[in-house]
């Protein structure tokens, strides 16, 4: 069997494919390499504590709120702690939160870190009502072994639902 055609179509058409492969992995290699800093990866605390995520890279944040740890400072900021019960991560957030924030609830902060470890969030994301919690978050939590399980109070289902 031979490697060129004997086809003189057929060999125009390998020389087209072989023509434009290496241009299509390129202008593919290009838009990802532009892309590369508005992809926002969505971690929980020990997932991005894993990671070793870089100061200044914009990441979603995902957890639940620690119970007693919001703190609203003079000048409008609020810190606040989010945990996926395997580790913790403190949160600065200048602004006004979304009227459903609430401690031991879920939240999603939108932000990155500074180089002292602390997450400076840009928006802070709150659930919708006193069941719901976002899907990513709900999957992590439970791949984590995290989760509140099934039936407890504040329970939720794989789907983001109150169960």
């Amino acid at each position: 069997m031979a490697l060129i055609p004997k086809s003189r179509t057929a060999r125009r058409r390998l020389l087209v494919v072989m023509t434009a492969a290496p241009i299509l992995a390129l202008a593919v290699a290009l838009a990802m390499y532009g892309l590369r800093d508005s992809i926002s990866y969505f971690y929980t605390p020990a997932q991005a504590a894993a990671a070793h995520v870089p100061p200044g890279r914009a990441i979603q944040l995902g957890g639940l709120v620690t119970q007693g740890s919001v703190v609203r400072r003079a000048g409008g900021d609020v810190a606040f702690t989010v945990t996926d019960r395997k580790a913790s991560t403190r949160v600065i957030y200048q602004g006004d939160l979304p009227d459903l924030f609430r401690e031991g609830q879920g939240v999603v902060a939108l932000g990155a870190y500074d180089r002292s470890g602390v997450f400076v969030a840009s928006q802070v994301l709150a659930k919708h009502d006193e069941r719901y919690m976002p899907r990513e978050l709900t999957r992590a939590l439970k791949a984590q072994g995290a989760w509140r399980g099934d039936g407890a109070q504040g329970a939720y289902d794989t789907r983001g639902r109150g169960a």
